[in-house]
């Protein structure tokens, strides 16, 4: 199976990041997306993150009855910080017969020089690269296997604007699956 590895913090997971796994789903020969909830990004600040198992719970809800997404928790078992090419190595022993690519945005993908093992990653993996804003200049790397640029449909949303919402006691609505919205105001996550 091609499966197509969604890595972050999804924190939380709103509708920005469903639509963009829905579009690699229809526009590529990806069979699945897997939502791989970070429990530590390297380069990000660990003290903003709900517990990762909170977060996952929040994209089971957001996926809810979609056959053709997944959430993971791969990398809780994993040593923190997560590396992509930690998990990667991980995922291809315990599921050999499946073909793994890497989904980011053009972003992270201008910033691969800076992650563990970025070559190998480029010479061993397909990546699918969303462009992002503000991050269009993508750059060429020499023995990549096979990078593809989709123009995925963006909203202007973040994971932060959203919970900078809640702090401010402004509606999330719309922003979020209705049962992700409900399950951070029944239990008061990020205020």
């Amino acid at each position: 199976m091609r499966i197509g590895l969604y890595f972050g913090s999804f924190n939380p997971i709103h509708h920005g990041h469903l639509l963009i796994a829905s579009y690699i789903l229809q526009h590529t020969s990806l069979e699945q997306v897997w939502f791989v909830v970070s429990p530590q990004n390297p380069l990000k600040p660990a003290a903003s993150l709900l517990n990762e198992y909170h977060r996952l719970y929040l994209v089971q809800l957001a996926i809810e009855g979609a056959k053709d997404l997944k959430a993971q928790d791969i990398e809780f078992k994993l040593p923190k910080p997560s590396y992509t090419s930690d998990t990667l190595t991980y995922l291809q022993e315990k599921y050999p017969t499946h073909e793994f690519s890497i989904i980011m945005g053009s972003d992270s993908f201008q910033n691969l020089p800076r992650w563990k093992n970025a070559n190998w990653l480029l010479k061993n993996y397909s990546i699918y690269v969303y462009k992002r804003p503000e991050h269009e200049q993508l750059p060429v790397y020499p023995g990549a296997k096979d990078v593809q640029i989709l123009q995925a449909p963006l909203l202007p949303i973040s994971s932060t604007t959203i919970r900078q919402y809640i702090k401010e006691g402004k509606s999330i609505r719309f922003l979020v699956p209705e049962k992700v919205r409900e399950e951070i105001e029944r239990n008061g996550y990020y205020h």
